[in-house]
């Protein structure tokens, strides 16, 4: 009798997924899209903000605080990432979505009151911005990845991350309309609170946030299937499913697929977060732009590579299943590479050099035709020329400035274009890969230790380029960068063999793709 029951239980158990459940699935899924989009928005929307706003609540703050308010949120990520992990293996997943979401709510809430107080104003607002961060780190990716089947899982991971970058794209421009109210804008003295350009973005954060927490009460329903697209029931589950197909999730997880994982998304973030980090000083350094300039300058570019983005997680979706994910995701590296080793110096003409004693504008500037020589010639192009006393150039404190010669502007755009074309296709792989390895186990600790290398990176990122680009120069940092890629190519053909879903590990599925 045990024989036959044991034969009886290694059959798969075919329950078919009703049309209604189907909806209501992929129903839930869209509103961690629109969850994802909504985040994305609320942190990006006050990123051009924070340092004029500081400024202005709190003169004692200093550039090097700025810093600590910027990764105060990836600290605050970092943190809360792994606890919301772990409540939502074991409760209902919308418990933990609408309590980050919440926490978000409240603290842009207190970013928008940060001025009240007389005095101690900057730490009110590092404490705002790292509850931002805290409540950032719902795992919606998590429960994508539990709801969907593996010829599902790439397709949706894909259409998270164009979400995301949508969010990062358009929180800027939200910014840009809200800076019509002007610094003054209206003051509400019975609520203590100043509707100007720099609180209203936050105050519409919150909005999006509470609308957000309503949209997840109303539609969002808790759903899991297994890698074939079978529903089951588990304790996050509303709907009807089979509890024996829990047989399912019989056998252990990669763990050296998933620590390499880690690493390669660390990698990855930490790359992309040196070149966000160092965009407006290399440009300053090596092109004399002012710092208006160069932020005008660089938006633009970044929002390119935005909208470049969002096309290549399109592209991505269609390419994987014919190539595979891991292939993808090599190319990727690949191209990331190629895109700091254009960085590097390469010609013999040096930068113009900011010397502190000059405060005027007799510093002469490199015209943007000579910039792009040796690549390319284009008629003269003039840059709005600077009336100010800011001095322009690389600083003669940078020694690197005297003897390292300066990176063309083609080499600049063209590294842009290529790491834009490189991050989100290895953002994307390194998401879908992790989630197919884990398989139908709860991935909720694991998504949050995922998701807490990648905060770690972006803390790091930009203290690698404080200290060695300002010390040791381009030539230097970006070496290093070339290193760390290279290292991690050879990391991904270490593993590269382990780097498939668990269900095809334990032989329940066939790989379609190498």
């Amino acid at each position: 009798f045990k024989a036959i029951l044991t034969e009886v239980n290694r059959e798969p158990l075919d329950v078919v997924e009703s049309q209604e459940h189907y909806k209501s699935r992929w129903r839930s899924i869209w509103i961690m899209y629109l969850t994802m989009f909504l985040s994305s928005v609320g942190f990006s929307i006050v990123i051009m903000s924070v340092w004029p706003y500081l400024q202005k609540i709190d003169p004692t703050a200093d550039a090097s605080f700025l810093g600590w308010i910027i990764a105060s949120y990836s600290i605050g990520q970092m943190v809360a990432s792994p606890l919301f992990g772990l409540w939502s293996n074991h409760r209902p997943r919308r418990e933990p979505l609408v309590i980050s979401t919440a926490i978000s709510v409240a603290a842009n809430c207190l970013y928008a009151y940060v001025h009240v107080p007389h005095g101690h104003n900057k730490y009110y607002m590092l404490t705002a911005r790292a509850l931002v961060g805290f409540g950032a780190g719902k795992h919606i990716r998590s429960y994508i990845a539990g709801a969907t089947s593996l010829t599902e899982r790439t397709s949706a991971m894909a259409n998270t991350s164009a979400c995301q970058a949508v969010g990062f794209i358009l929180g800027p421009v939200f910014q840009t309309c809200f800076t019509l109210i002007g610094e003054e804008g209206v003051t509400w003295k019975f609520l203590c609170l100043q509707l100007n350009m720099y609180t209203t973005p936050v105050l519409f954060g919150a909005l999006l946030g509470v609308i957000n927490i309503i949209l997840i009460f109303a539609i969002f329903r808790e759903h899991r299937v297994d890698d074939m697209g079978r529903q089951y029931k588990s304790i996050n589950s509303d709907g009807e499913g089979s509890d024996v197909l829990d047989q399912n999730t019989e056998g252990s997880i990669d763990h050296v697929a998933v620590v390499a994982l880690n690493v390669l998304f660390f990698v990855i973030l930490f790359v992309f977060a040196v070149f966000e980090t160092i965009a407006t000083p290399l440009t300053m350094d090596m092109y004399s732009w002012t710092r208006k300039e160069a932020v005008f300058y660089n938006g633009i570019i970044l929002s390119v590579i935005g909208i470049e983005s969002v096309i290549v997680f399109m592209v991505v979706k269609t390419l994987s299943k014919k190539t595979g994910e891991r292939a993808i995701l090599h190319a990727g590296l690949l191209i990331v590479l190629v895109g700091f080793f254009i960085l590097l110096p390469w010609g013999k003409k040096l930068p113009n050099i900011q010397w502190q004693e000059i405060k005027n504008n007799s510093i002469p500037r490199t015209a943007p035709s000579e910039m792009l020589a040796p690549f390319w010639s284009l008629p003269e192009l003039q840059l709005p020329s600077n009336h100010t006393a800011e001095p322009v150039g690389c600083p003669v404190t940078q020694s690197w400035c005297l003897n390292t010669p300066m990176i063309y502007l083609a080499q600049y755009i063209s590294s842009d274009v290529l790491i834009g074309l490189g991050y989100p296709v290895c953002n994307v792989m390194s998401y879908t890969l992790y989630s197919k390895v884990l398989g139908p186990k709860p991935q909720g600790v694991y998504m949050g230790w995922l998701t807490a290398s990648g905060s770690a990176a972006r803390i790091l990122g930009p203290v690698f380029v404080s200290q060695i680009y300002t010390h040791l120069g381009p030539r230097w940092a970006f070496s290093l960068i070339c290193g760390v890629v290279v290292a991690s190519l050879l990391l991904l053909e270490i593993v590269y063999k382990r780097l498939i879903a668990f269900s095809v590990r334990y032989g329940r599925m066939q790989e379609e793709n190498c």
